[in-house]
C-alpha cells in the first residue's frame, strides 16, 4: 500500500513538539531575511540528520537539553531523533521526513543538530527540502550539508557551531566578537560567510546543495585527513572552479592522524601555500572554528570582514 507524506508523517508518531496535521505551507521570503532572534523560552527541535546518537552526548551538566535549558531556550528531542538504523538514527525516508516536520514545525523555531557522523546528505536525497524560508538550524561536520542546502536554497539562519557560548549570542540576536588567526596572504575583504567541513563540501560540488560561492568569504576546516587528502580536496575546490572568484578565505582546525603522514609527504603549509596561494587574496589560517577546542560558531549568510593583516574575521551588521 502506498502512503502519502500526511500518512507517512503520522505513521512516525511525533512528540508533542511537533505538529501532528502534516505541512504548513513554508512563507516564501527573500533569500537577506533572517529568522527572528528568539527569546527566553522559545523552542527548538533535535534532530540527528545522519548517524545515531550516542546517548553520553545527552547526559549531564552538558547535554543538550541540560545546556538549552541553561541558555533559557526549549529544546525538544523526538524520541525519533533517537532510534538506530544500522548506523544511521533512522531509515533515509524517515529521516527526511522527520526533519521536514521539525523544520517546518510552527511550534517551533529551528532544529539542532545533536550527531554529526555521516548521512545528513542522505537525508536530502531522499527529499527534505529546506527551502527558503528562514529558520534557524545549527550544526556542524556532517551537518554541513544541511547549512549549505539552505544557504543554497536562498534561506538564512543556519550556524555552524556546536556547544559553544556564541551559539546562543547569534540565537539571541547578540553581537558577538571577532575571530583571530595567523595572516597566510595579506589584503581586506568583505562578502557573506560560507562555513564547512571540507570534506563534506567538497563531496556536495555538482550537486543542488552547493551553494554559489562567488563573491564570499569561504571558511573550511577538517580532522581526520592528512595533508595529501587535503591537497586532493582543494585541487578539486580548484578545478571546479569553485575558488576562483572568492573575496577571500578562512582556514580552520586541520587535524590528522601523524601515520598517515609518509617520509616525503607536502605538510599542511606546504598544501596551502601551493593550492591558495596564487589566488590573489586574503587568507587567514589558524581560525578557531570546526573539529578542536575551541569550536567558535559563525553564521552562514551573513556578511563579514576578512582583515589578513590584523589576522581578524568579523560579522558586520
Amino acid at each position: 500500500m502506498k502512503l502519502n507524506r500526511r500518512q507517512i508523517l503520522a505513521s512516525l508518531g511525533f512528540g508533542a513538539a511537533l505538529t501532528a496535521t502534516g505541512l504548513p505551507t513554508p512563507v516564501q521570503s527573500s533569500p537577506s531575511a533572517w529568522p527572528a532572534p528568539l527569546r527566553l523560552g522559545d523552542r527548538l527541535i533535535g534532530v540527528a540528520p545522519g548517524t545515531w546518537v550516542d546517548p553520553d552526548t545527552l547526559q549531564g551538566d552538558r547535554g543538550w537539553q541540560r545546556l538549552y535549558q541553561d541558555w533559557g531556550l526549549d529544546l525538544v528531542i523526538p524520541k525519533q531523533s533517537l532510534g538506530q538504523w544500522t548506523y544511521f538514527s533512522a531509515s533515509d525516508p524517515d529521516r527526511a521526513a522527520l526533519l521536514q516536520q521539525a523544520w517546518r514545525d510552527p511550534g517551533a523555531d529551528g532544529v539542532v543538530c545533536i550527531a554529526g557522523g555521516w548521512g545528513a546528505a542522505r537525508s536530502l536525497e531522499a527529499g527534505f527540502d529546506p527551502g527558503p524560508t528562514p529558520r534557524w538550524c545549527v550544526g556542524f561536520s556532517d551537518n554541513c550539508a544541511l547549512l549549505l542546502a539552505q544557504l543554497a536554497a536562498g534561506g538564512r539562519g543556519g550556524i555552524h557551531g556546536w556547544k559553544d557560548e556564541r551559539v546562543r549570542q547569534l540565537l539571541m540576536g547578540e553581537a558577538v566578537g571577532p575571530l583571530t588567526g595567523q595572516p597566510l596572504r595579506d589584503g581586506v575583504a568583505e562578502g557573506e560567510l560560507v562555513v564547512t567541513n571540507l570534506t563534506v563540501g567538497t563531496h556536495l560540488i555538482g550537486t543542488p546543495w552547493m551553494p554559489s560561492l562567488d563573491g564570499t568569504i569561504l571558511v573550511l576546516e577538517d580532522v581526520g585527513e592528512a595533508p595529501y587528502r587535503i591537497d586532493r580536496m582543494l585541487t578539486q575546490w580548484r578545478t571546479a572552479g569553485l575558488l576562483q572568484n572568492l573575496a577571500g578565505i578562512g582556514l580552520g582546525h586541520f587535524r590528522w592522524i601523524p601515520e598517515d603522514v609518509l617520509p616525503g609527504d607536502l605538510s599542511l603549509a606546504d598544501v596551502l601555500e601551493d593550492r591558495l596561494g596564487d589566488l590573489g587574496i586574503p587568507i587567514v589560517q589558524g581560525l578557531p572554528v570546526g573539529h578542536g577546542r575551541p569550536n567558535k560558531a559563525l553564521p552562514l549568510g551573513r556578511r563579514a570582514r576578512l582583515d589578513a593583516e590584523a589576522g581578524t574575521l568579523s560579522l558586520l551588521s
